[in-house]
This record gives C-alpha cells, structure tokens and sequence, in this order.
C-alpha cells in the first residue's frame, strides 16, 4: 500500500486521516538486536513490533472474549466467536466499549440496555485465561524485561484496559497516557495489544508523529497551571480536574490536535500477534471502526513499570469503574 487515500476510509471523531495529515507507522522485527530497538524507541515514542506473540495464542484469548460475551446478542448469528462479527440486526448502543474517555471519572458507560453487555465486558478483565495468561504471556513480559533491562524488577500492572469497539461507535480521544499514572514517576512502558486481526479503517491505535516531546511539555504546562490555580497535590494528580477535560484527554478532535501541533498521525494495519510498545507521553487516540466487514475491533493496554523506582500502586488493583484511574 502506498500513502494513505480517502478511499480507505480513516476517519476520526473531527474528520478523515489522508495522505495529508497522516503516514504509516514504522514497523520493527523483533529480532533485530536490542540496541537497534531502543534506538528505534527513543527516537520515534514508539515501537511497533511485528508477531512478537504467537498468533494462535491471541486467537484463543480473542475466542474466549467472545464466547463470554456472545449471549448478549453482540455477534452475527451462525458466526465463530473468534471472528467477533458484529450483528448488524443491533444498535452499537447496546453495546458501548470502555475505558478513558468513554465517561467522565471512568464511570460507566451505557444505560440499562447495555448493562449486560458492559458487565459480562467487565468480568472478562478477572478471567484466568486473560488477567492470569494473558496478560503475564511469557513472551511479552520476558521481551519487556530485556528491552528496559528491569529484569527482576519488571512489574506488570493488574489493571489494564481490554477495550471492544464495535463498528461505528466513539473510539479513544487523544491522550497520553502519564495523565492517569501521575502518582508514579514517568518510567512505565505501554503494550498496546490487538486481540485479533485489525484492517487500517479498524479502530486501531493512531499515533501522533513525534509526540513524546508535545507530551512532555503539555505536562510541564498543566504543572504550572495547577500550582497557579491552587490545586493540591492530590488534585494535580488526578487525570479529572479543572485543568483537564472532564475525561481526562487532551482532545476529542483529533485531526485539529494533529494541525495546531504541526504534526501527522501515524496509522497501521495490525495482525493477531503484533504489540506497540509506547513511552508514558506519547499521544495516541484510535480511528472509529469502519470495518466494511463488520468486525468487532478488540485490544487491551498492558503497562509495566519498574518496581524499584515510585509507581501509581492504584494500578495495582483489577479495572472497575469509577474507580478515579
């Protein structure tokens, strides 16, 4: 594929993604040596690393995902779990996706019509199949532990986000994601895992070329801000105060972020297998699930950190809404 056309039907919230404001990710193999990645990472925020996992392995955790959620109704009828196949008889209302943004102070989204979806969505975070083998797959964490030379001292967080997105609902606005890790120093690496095949018009995970500086000084500003604006301590910690949209992102409109900063978002097809690593003040958003096939699009964020330096032990504890992270 060469540049990216209209035809291909990359939109987010304010608009498309084109050849004018938008490139390719840079992908990477694995099994280049360390040097070369950390290179790689320093210099883009990023590192996008090509079937790091075994792909049957993300399959299997993409088929136990919709087998627990296939009694709400969520899937085309006749369809395999493991395809995730949106019923095109229902309204995406019924069911929303979770995780920042989706409500204010991470509560929860949805009315009584989609409780049953957004609990049985939930639950899926405590299953063994997923918070026990999923999330510690030795490959990842063992990866992550080279690569930042922790070793011993890799923690991974128990909370994490497993985020569906159904065709056509609100994807992630933009964010880095230090915003809600600010009781720890700036040391944690995100994995950003798809959970399945995800075309380039599939809701995946967009980033903004060259970021992690914009980050870093967004942060610096929001410090002085806060100070000046009389905040506490614990305040300027939260990722919902009146220095912040009430979300916590920095933006809902991701193409006029992208042009006040002068700036591309860089955009990818994932394969079942692939993961990003990013830096804690990368700005990232997701494009709205066009998917003409009408997949669901499913992925989770793992973050580790360094268990020797501070961290936002809040992270420690199973997702739950409201919970103020």
């Amino acid at each position: 594929m060469v540049g990216l056309a209209v035809e291909h039907n990359i939109q987010v919230n304010d608009g498309p993604l084109a050849s004018e404001n938008a490139a390719l990710l840079r992908p990477s193999d694995p099994s280049l040596s360390l040097d070369e990645l950390r290179a790689r990472y320093e210099q883009d925020g990023y590192l996008f690393l090509k079937h790091l996992l075994p792909r049957d392995d993300v399959l299997e955790a993409r088929r136990q995902y919709f087998s627990l959620l296939a009694p709400t109704g969520v899937l085309q009828e006749g369809t395999d779990p493991v395809h995730g196949i949106f019923n095109p008889t229902k309204s995406p209302d019924q069911y929303p996706g979770i995780g920042a943004g989706a409500v204010g102070n991470n509560g929860r989204p949805g009315g009584e019509q989609a409780a049953e979806f957004v609990d049985l969505a939930i639950e899926a975070h405590y299953q063994d199949w997923y918070a026990e083998k999923f999330c510690n797959h030795p490959a990842l964490v063992r990866f992550v532990a080279e690569f930042t030379s922790w070793g011993e001292h890799t923690l991974n967080f128990r909370r994490t986000l497993l985020r569906n997105n159904t065709p056509g609902t609100k994807p992630i606005g933009v964010h880095y994601d230090q915003i809600f890790l600010r009781y720890g120093e700036p040391t944690s690496v995100t994995a950003w895992v798809p959970m399945g095949d995800i075309k380039i018009n599939g809701g995946g995970l967009i980033y903004l070329e060259d970021s992690d500086p914009v980050g870093l000084k967004i942060e610096e500003e929001f410090t002085t801000k806060a100070k000046q604006a009389g905040l506490t301590d614990e305040e300027a910690r939260s990722a919902f105060n009146s220095n912040m949209m009430a979300t916590g992102l920095l933006s809902e409109s991701p193409v006029e972020f992208a042009r006040q900063h002068g700036r591309r978002w860089l955009v990818s097809a994932y394969e079942a297998g692939d993961v990003v690593l990013h830096k804690p003040h990368m700005i990232h958003a997701s494009t709205i699930n066009n998917d003409p096939d009408n997949v669901i699009r499913l992925a989770t964020d793992l973050r580790f950190c360094d268990s020797s330096k501070p961290y936002d032990k809040r992270w420690m504890n199973f997702y739950k809404f409201g919970d103020g992270v």
